[in-house]
C-alpha cells in the first residue's frame, strides 16, 4: 500500500497536477490538506475517472481536508473529539478527517498556522495539538495493535535543520519551543516520524515569494507520524520534490510511504 500526504493549496486550481501525479506515483491513498472548497465544489469527476473514491471535509474557501483512495474508506470521522473552535463566531474548522483503509487508520491533518506568537491563532494552534494528542493517547490505549498514522501539514519544523536558516525564524512560529514540545508529545505517545530515517534531509514546503524554491530556502513541515504497528510495515519513503516544479505548483510537495 502506498500512502501519501499533500497540502495541495486549492484542489480546484491543481486538480490536473494531482490526478496526473496519483497515476504516475501509483498511490493507493492520498491525504490532502488545504483543498479550499466545499464537498459539492470538489472536482470529483477527475478523480473518479481514474478510479479513486473521495471523502471530503470542507466548509468554505479556507482549510479543508480530504482523502482520494483506490481502497474503500471505512470508519470515517469528521474532526476529532474535543477539536477546538476558532473565529469571531467560533466554529470547528475543516482541519481533520480520519478513515481506515484495509485496517490502516489514517488521519489527514491541517494543523493551524499560528500566525505570530502573540496572536490568538497561536494559542489555538497549541490547544488544537494538545487535544489531538489526548485523542491519540486514547486511540493507542484502546486499539494498540491497529496501524495508525497522523499525516499532513503540521506547520511545525521540529529541528533546526528543518528550516533553511534558523535566524530567519527567531521570534516566530513553527520553531518556537511550545510548538516543538507539542510535536514531541506525539513521540512520547508512541508515534515516530517514519519518513526521516529513510529520507534524512529534504524540505516539503517552499514559499512562492523571493525565489525560495530555486534557492532551496524551504521548510520540512509535512509529516507521516506512525505508531509501532504502522512503522513496522514501512518499507520505503520519499519526498516528491519535483512536484514543486512546473506550472502552477502547490507550495508543498507530496510525502509518500510504502507499506508492506
Amino acid at each position: 500500500m502506498r500512502i501519501a500526504t499533500w497540502n495541495v493549496n486549492s484542489i480546484r486550481t491543481r486538480v490536473g497536477r494531482v490526478t496526473d501525479w496519483l497515476q504516475r506515483a501509483d498511490i493507493d491513498v492520498l491525504a490532502m490538506q488545504e483543498i479550499k472548497c466545499k464537498p459539492e465544489q470538489f472536482p470529483r469527476e477527475a478523480f473518479e475517472a481514474i478510479g479513486y473514491e473521495l471523502v471530503v471535509h470542507g466548509l468554505n474557501q479556507w482549510n479543508g481536508v480530504a482523502f482520494a483512495s483506490r481502497i474503500p474508506a471505512e470508519e470515517i470521522e469528521i474532526g476529532f473529539s474535543g477539536q477546538p473552535e476558532f473565529g469571531k463566531e467560533p466554529h470547528q474548522e475543516a482541519r481533520a478527517i480520519g478513515a481506515s483503509f484495509d485496517g490502516v487508520r489514517v488521519w489527514s491533518l491541517y494543523v493551524p498556522h499560528g500566525r505570530s506568537l502573540d496572536d490568538p491563532h497561536y494559542a489555538y494552534k497549541l490547544e488544537w495539538l494538545d487535544r489531538l494528542a489526548q485523542n491519540v493517547a486514547e486511540w493507542q490505549e484502546h486499539l494498540p495493535d491497529q496501524p495508525l498514522a497522523l499525516v499532513g501539514d503540521f506547520n511545525i519544523a521540529p529541528f533546526d535543520t528543518d528550516v533553511w536558516d534558523l535566524a530567519e525564524f527567531v521570534g516566530g512560529t513553527h520553531v518556537s519551543a511550545p510548538e516543538r514540545q507539542a510535536f514531541e508529545a506525539f513521540e512520547q505517545l508512541g508515534l515516530v516520524d517514519v519518513v526521516r530515517p529513510l529520507v534524512p534531509q529534504g524540505y516539503t514546503y517552499w514559499d512562492y515569494q523571493q525565489l525560495r524554491f530555486p534557492k532551496n530556502e524551504g521548510m520540512r513541515i509535512d509529516f507521516v507520524l506512525g505508531n509501532e504497528p504502522f512503522a513496522q510495515r514501512v518499507t520505503g519513503a520519499s519526498i516528491e520534490r519535483d512536484e514543486r516544479k512546473g506550472e502552477s505548483p502547490s507550495d508543498h510537495v507530496p510525502v509518500v510511504v510504502t507499506l508492506d
